[in-house]
């Protein structure tokens, strides 16, 4: 069973840098995509970043320019570099692993921007 495990969530001042890690405990095969979704309260889970094998990336137009999901194909890991986070970004941010036959999901890391 592979599992993913997050870090680098906590709370941060509007404007201030999180940098999310993800890493899976064994090689994946056939990887689509990796990246990142959040959920925050009373909303639906909604796609952030994700990146390919080819490093295309692609990002939710409410972060680009902020945020940047880097991956290590040799680790099965993800990175979310996030940068001039606003309230908005408040959420749970989850790990997501997409390959040809199924996908992986972290348990998922509380990102709180306040004052």
């Amino acid at each position: 069973q592979v599992q993913l495990v997050e870090s680098g969530g906590g709370l941060v001042q509007p404007g201030g840098s999180l940098r999310l890690s993800c890493a899976a405990s064994r090689i994946i095969f056939n990887i689509l995509h990796m990246g990142w979704y959040r959920q925050a309260p009373g909303k639906q889970r909604e796609l952030v970043a994700t990146i390919t094998r080819a490093d295309i990336t692609n990002y939710a137009d409410s972060v680009k320019g902020r945020f940047t999901v880097s991956r290590d194909n040799t680790r099965n890991a993800v990175y979310l570099q996030m940068n001039s986070l606003k309230p908005g970004d408040t959420g749970v941010y989850y790990c997501n692993i997409l390959t040809t036959i199924t996908e992986y999901w972290g348990q998922g890391t509380q990102v709180t921007v306040s004052s």
